[in-house]
């Protein structure tokens, strides 16, 4: 935990009809703010957190994601984009690939179904076990390990191709780690791309409505977003980096930066996915995805 710990505000605890009202009650969410967290406290409240959390979310968002379809599904992000669509990682048949925060591995399962060999991660059990019991009735199984982003537990030049959909790069501490690891696991030629809440959006409140329209916070305050419980410990962690940030620990790592995705809310979707909605998301980008190759 850092020197500046967050102090609990002085708002009441979340309405217990929020969604997120079970993981809050589980874990003593009683408080939010802005700290310095290091990694080893940012993985402690994140594996808590989707273990706390993954009944409701998988509620609320399983079908949009295709957790429980035969194979899967790969949906990049709330926008819908899926890369049946859109080919970010290119042709998987035949190739190694690896999920990063795979959650319950709909994403995994998809690729599989495509021929690729996938390996999903997660730092979460929960999710984890959400996914095996989708393969039970599904078609199509994948091996699933838990572990953190920022040790990937994999020999060098394993993958032909990683990926991450909103699964991990926003709760780790220390990206700049993590974009180093996934070049250590990649093979020369390999492709990485990860989706992350576009970083426009950390100035905005955390509303889909018209609150949400309203700049708040300084884009350049990289301080930690920490809910935490009674006794000051965090309960769960949001971590933000602005576009040349991202750039710049993507580059250090050894990678070239191919593109930067920011999908445009399609005219299809009425559906609200957290702050993300039709309102805010005809007026500027939600998600970020950045497509990066190892040299």
């Amino acid at each position: 935990m850092s020197d500046t710990p967050p102090q609990p505000s002085s708002s009441p605890p979340p309405d217990p009809e929020e969604r997120h009202a079970a993981a809050n009650s589980s874990l003593g969410t009683n408080g939010a703010g802005r700290a310095r967290v290091d990694t080893e406290t940012s993985e402690r409240a994140s594996r808590a957190w989707w273990d706390a959390d993954a009944a409701d979310y998988h509620r609320t968002h399983g079908e949009f994601l295709g957790v429980d379809s035969d194979q899967g599904e790969f949906v990049w992000c709330p926008e819908g984009l899926h890369e049946g669509d859109h080919h970010l990682l290119g042709d998987v048949a035949g190739k190694d690939v690896l999920e990063v925060g795979c959650g319950s591995a709909p994403c995994a399962r998809w690729l599989a179904g495509q021929g690729a060999r996938v390996v999903g991660l997660d730092i979460s059990m929960q999710m984890l076990s959400r996914g095996l019991d989708a393969m039970q009735s599904g078609s199509t199984t994948v091996p699933l390990v838990q572990a953190g982003a920022e040790s990937l537990p994999f020999a060098d030049a394993s993958f032909d191709i990683a990926c991450s959909a909103f699964g991990a790069v926003p709760f780790v501490a220390d990206s700049a780690r993590v974009m180093r690891e996934v070049e250590r696991v990649l093979r020369p030629g390999g492709i990485w791309a990860f989706a992350v809440n576009h970083p426009i959006r950390w100035i905005f409140l955390d509303d889909p409505g018209p609150r949400g329209l309203t700049a708040t916070l300084p884009y350049f305050d990289r301080t930690p977003y920490v809910e935490v419980d009674d006794d000051n410990v965090p309960t769960y962690v949001e971590h933000h980096r602005t576009i040349g940030d991202r750039v710049r620990e993507i580059v250090a790592a050894g990678l070239e930066v191919r593109d930067i995705i920011e999908p445009e809310w399609p005219d299809w979707l009425d559906r609200e996915w957290g702050q993300w909605s039709p309102l805010r998301g005809q007026l500027f980008p939600g998600t970020a995805i950045f497509s990066c190759r190892k040299p």
